[in-house]
């Protein structure tokens, strides 16, 4: 995608102060007459500061103090004062030091500590008893877990989270029950049950069980039908791929933003979305622009669902309305995607340890924080072993290595790529083992677009899109139909080919000619780019006035300008299911017109 580059973000950070107040209650009466409650007063993401206050809310002196809870795994304390703080895996201990250790009825006393990650403090005691100073029973059950939510849903398999249950002596395990059976016992609050079958329905609850061995109540139940059936192998199953990409950049100067996907009615008609761009640098994978991602605080009127963000919630931003549009329309998958054209050239370092860049892709993709919002990942490299805004030369087996390594960080999550279109003979497909690659994906996005544009500022003037060939284009194998069959040539299976479709227009100024092939003094001017416009400014300011090789053309003025309408699109789309290919996909969401008219083109192009 040659235009995909990254707009300045917003330059002002946020310092949020994060002071919610929790007293950690459990229904027991206190060994001694004292509570204690924890402050977490600050968050910067990655840990956070916090202290305990006990309090003696007896009538006699207490001579020392003893504070007790557990932490989920992954978080813990990196440095206290004011107190011994010890652990014995994930459950701590703070003893008072030799001067603060006396309180008088009525005294407080605190102590701090920094942590890291993201958990909060649970099952908490002080001198034995509850820190809310209620009754310790012998040996109470758990709570019941929150309802499983079902995720990354395969023709085989499902992935399930849930929150935590509570126990006042610890959670030791849960039980994952299947249609009423028990089926795994896992130690954390995630399980992908794997070995189903295709196009079926599955009843999934869970059950925490203490240390004590004592099962609590079953949590609610979530329904789950497996993809598959008359799918006839499809990605995506039940259907046909349908994918947007959306751009996190988007929600500045385009002002285009999650719930726009609502209210033109897209979200209905899409199976997945590809969250654009994470960045590719030191090896890893790495955030694009955090503010747009998860700190960009929403008013209700313009949130998924009508609720503001608040000042002390974990997670904002657009990974915060990706999980509400989820919630909305369970349907969607989202894919978080990392490269494009400017930042493809953090690739050829990345790829000379395949294994640990892959593991830093599922560490940020699958951040405790927003884990639930993605169901894989998608790579844009531009271009293995060829050259698009730099040169890779790592040769044409990096791809397949990449690719091995991210299925196997992955497991049964997406795993998809987006890929060059260049079906010319010893072109950049041939540059790279795309066929070896491709038993390790689920599909490639095929970017069958941006063939022709004003680069060339002379022109000849070129549809940036064309389908099929067509007398005098100015290179061969510039086509959709050239590249699906070169594709295909190397052995990859057209139902892991998806379609591309751009929502915008490529053109040039100073043609006189109105068919193509004319020639130009230089770009048309673009409201963000020159030389490029988006569709729903083009198909008013420039109306098509003929069709070649598939899409249209239109010549206005001196501008002569190529886009896709909703008639090419459907004609492509018929073609695509001709073909046999997996679906389409198209860059990107905020080009459409405000009813989403290529979408619903391609929705209703792909039944």
């Amino acid at each position: 995608m040659r235009f995909r580059h990254r707009a300045a973000a917003l330059a002002a950070t946020l310092a949020l102060p994060l002071a919610g107040l929790v007293g950690l209650a459990s229904p027991a009466q206190a060994a001694t007459s004292a509570t204690a409650t924890f402050t977490k007063s600050s968050d910067w993401g990655t840990g956070f500061g916090a202290s305990w206050t006990v309090k003696n809310t007896g009538t006699t002196t207490i001579d020392s103090w003893t504070v007790e809870w557990d932490f989920p795994s992954g978080t813990k304390v990196t440095s206290a004062w004011d107190a011994t703080v010890t652990n014995s895996g994930d459950h701590w201990t703070a003893k008072n030091v030799g001067w603060n250790g006396t309180l008088a009825p009525g005294a407080t006393v605190s102590f701090g500590f920094n942590g890291s990650g993201p958990g909060s403090p649970s099952g908490c005691k002080i001198n034995g008893g509850s820190c809310d100073g209620g009754s310790v029973p012998g040996d109470e059950a758990p709570s019941a877990p929150g309802t499983p939510v079902a995720s990354n849903i395969t023709d085989t398999s499902v992935k399930l989270t849930w929150s935590a249950a509570t126990d006042d002596k610890g959670v030791k395990n849960y039980d994952v029950l299947r249609d009423g059976a028990k089926v795994a016992t896992v130690t954390g609050t995630t399980y992908t049950d794997t070995g189903l079958a295709k196009g079926t329905d599955y009843s999934y609850a869970v059950q925490a069980r203490d240390t004590a061995d004592q099962t609590g109540p079953v949590s609610g139940a979530v329904s789950v039908r497996t993809t598959g059936g008359d799918d006839g192998g499809n990605p995506g199953g039940g259907g046909k791929v349908k994918l947007g990409y959306f751009t996190n950049w988007g929600v500045y100067g385009r002002d285009y933003h999650v719930k726009n996907l609502v209210t033109s009615g897209s979200a209905e008609k899409i199976t997945h979305i590809n969250y654009a761009f994470g960045n590719v640098q030191g090896g890893k994978c790495t955030i694009g622009d955090s503010y747009a991602d998860y700190e960009k605080a929403y008013t209700a009127d313009q949130s998924v669902d009508g609720v503001a963000d608040t000042w002390d919630q974990p997670l904002r931003g657009n990974f915060n309305q990706l999980r509400k549009l989820k919630a909305k329309y369970p349907h969607i998958k989202v894919l978080y995607s990392f490269g494009g054209w400017t930042w493809s050239g953090g690739f050829p370092d990345a790829v000379k340890n395949p294994a640990a860049f892959a593991k830093s892709c599922r560490d940020l993709v699958e951040d405790p924080r927003w884990a639930d919002v993605f169901d894989g990942i998608d790579l844009d490299w531009e271009y293995p072993n060829a050259c698009g805004l730099t040169c890779d030369t790592s040769g044409p087996n990096t791809i397949t290595a990449m690719m091995k390594a991210m299925r196997a960080e992955f497991g049964n999550d997406l795993v998809t790529a987006a890929v060059t279109a260049d079906g010319s003979s010893g072109g950049k497909i041939d540059a790279a083992d795309y066929g070896g690659a491709a038993q390790y994906l689920d599909w490639y996005n095929v970017m069958t677009y941006d063939f022709f544009g004003a680069w060339e500022k002379n022109g000849p003037t070129a549809p940036h899109s064309p389908l099929t060939s067509y007398s005098g284009i100015p290179q061969s194998g510039f086509t959709s139909a050239d590249a699906i069959a070169k594709f295909t040539s190397k052995g990859v299976p057209a139902k892991k080919l998806l379609l591309g479709i751009g929502f915008y227009g490529r053109g040039w100024t100073g043609v006189t000619q109105a068919a193509p092939g004319g020639t130009a003094t230089g770009p048309a001017t673009g409201t963000y780019e020159s030389g490029i416009e988006d569709y729903k400014v083009l198909k008013n300011t420039c109306p098509a006035t003929g069709t070649i090789a598939g899409t249209a053309y239109a010549h206005c003025g001196t501008n002569w300008w190529s886009y896709d309408t909703p008639a090419t699109v459907k004609s492509k789309m018929a073609w695509s299911k001709q073909q046999g290919l997996g679906g389409a996909f198209f860059w990107e969401f905020s080009g459409d017109t405000a009813s989403g008219e290529l979408v619903g083109a391609i929705d209703s192009g792909l039944k």
